[in-house]
């Protein structure tokens, strides 16, 4: 269900979001360049913001590269 859930997710995000019809890449929001997207810089995208808990898939509460290239 999990997974189901996660690919409606990446599907609505990818689909519904300018930025990301536009192919905004992971640097774009990773804005201190650590190699990761935090909550607080996944917050200027309303729907990244939204779906982040479905697109976290290990839970740390960040984005890696891996799990952000799942939208793509």
């Amino acid at each position: 269900m999990k997974h189901i859930n996660t690919t409606l997710a990446i599907l609505a995000l990818a689909t519904s979001s300018a930025a990301f019809a536009q192919g905004v890449s992971f640097s774009t929001f990773d804005t201190n360049s650590d190699g990761v997207i935090s909550k607080e810089e996944a917050s200027v995208n309303m729907q990244l913001e939204k779906l982040f808990p479905e697109l976290d898939s290990d839970g740390n509460g960040e984005l890696s590269k891996e799990e952000f290239a799942q939208i793509q």
